[in-house]
């Protein structure tokens, strides 16, 4: 069972769900959430990801337009709140709180300092653009939306990952032939793609969900970590 803590920012203060391992040291994970908060699938991940034996974090990254949301998938009423969230969403700002939420990782108590991060539809483009604008070190990006606008952008040779799913709906064939022509040989970036596999593969419960891709992009992906944390 997680814990929540606070992040303060020139802008006021948000709250992270944070659970820790049985581990008297360890690097840190931030979990960046989908577009619907940190609900309990995003608290779940963030759970398996301390029995990994990391230090995992979950801001709420929509803190400014409505703090605390939790919402899911499973209704109209839901999608049509999950995309008012969407569209007033300031991707810039959401990573500035990520990189406060980096900071944060690296000096709390039983942090060995290295932070990586990992990020689901909205939440894969803030982990590449956390790869690109924060000291993070490693990131792991789910099925991001809106990669393909930000390629120009320097990863520094840092270690990132994209699982990319062959028939996203959100992530269209153009979308993603410019992510591997951009991406693709870059040093430090490793792409995956997932065929037949529609967005949110991954996402337990979900109506998309693809239980061996899953299995199989979380096992790249910690294996990842463990090279790169």
């Amino acid at each position: 069972m997680g814990a929540t803590i606070s992040i303060e920012t020139a802008d006021g203060q948000f709250s992270a769900y944070t659970a820790r391992p049985d581990l008297q040291t360890a690097p840190a994970i931030v979990v960046i959430q989908e577009i619907f908060g940190v609900n309990a699938v995003m608290r779940q991940i963030t759970d398996d990801l301390a029995e990994q034996g990391y230090l995992a974090i979950c801001p709420d990254l929509v803190w400014r337009i409505e703090p605390g949301i939790e919402l899911t998938d499973r209704s109209e009423a839901e999608w049509k709140r999950d995309f008012e969230h969407y569209r007033a969403f300031d991707v810039g700002l959401g990573v500035a709180d990520i990189a406060a939420t980096v900071t944060r990782a690296q000096g709390v108590d039983g942090s060995s300092g290295g932070v990586g991060a990992v990020g689901f539809c909205l939440g894969g483009l803030l982990a590449f653009l956390t790869a690109t604008r924060t000291p993070a070190k490693a990131c792991v990006a789910f099925y991001g939306v809106g990669i393909e606008a930000h390629t120009g952008e320097d990863t520094g040779g840092k270690s990132v990952m994209l699982h990319i799913a062959e028939k996203d709906q959100f992530v269209p064939p153009p979308a993603q032939q410019a992510i591997a022509a951009a991406l693709r040989g870059r040093p430090g970036i490793t792409l995956h793609t997932y065929p037949g596999c529609d967005h949110a593969f991954a996402r337990k419960g979900g109506e998309h969900y693809d239980a061996a891709a899953a299995q199989l992009a979380w096992k790249r992906t910690l294996d990842f970590f463990e090279e790169n944390l």
